[in-house]
């Protein structure tokens, strides 16, 4: 695996990933930047939440769960002390579906936590991590957002 992060100007970045995707990273405005992109810190948890959900998915679908989506929040404390490293990180799924076992999500979580994720068990090596989940029978809400907005 290999990534490429190239300066733009001010703090900000373009990363290009070796499966050939970009992503523009940007530093805050007190810090110089433009607030053109995520923070690179940002982007260490979304890795964490895309990591674990797409276990989490895999293990479900081959249980023969009825999963019909899944949301992840991931939240996190850093040290006051540079390296300002991440002390807790909090992981919140939100799985939908009809009829779904909880004994299955369980496991799908505990599994994706404790021996599947990368991420996971990475940053697990410096902060401590907790993983929860909350089973909502049927799909998940309409959510207004970046280009979900009714014309």
């Amino acid at each position: 695996m290999q990534v490429r992060v190239k300066w733009l100007d001010g703090m900000a970045f373009v990363g290009e990933t070796g499966s050939g995707h970009a992503v523009v990273m940007d530093g805050a405005p007190e810090l110089g930047g433009r607030n053109l992109g995520a923070r690179p810190m940002e982007m260490l948890l979304l890795g964490l939440g895309g990591c674990t959900s797409f276990d989490v998915i895999a293990i479900l679908k081959k249980a023969r769960q009825p999963v019909l989506d899944c949301e992840v929040s991931v939240e996190a404390t850093r040290s006051e002390k540079v390296p300002k490293v991440f002390t807790e990180i909090a992981v919140h799924f939100r799985v939908y579906g009809n009829g779904l076992s909880e004994k299955h999500v369980a496991r799908a979580v505990d599994l994706s936590a404790n021996r599947y994720c990368s991420a996971s068990i990475m940053l697990g090596a410096s902060a401590k991590i907790t993983h929860d989940f909350s089973i909502f029978e049927g799909p998940a809400p309409r959510q207004e957002g970046p280009g979900t907005a009714a014309e």
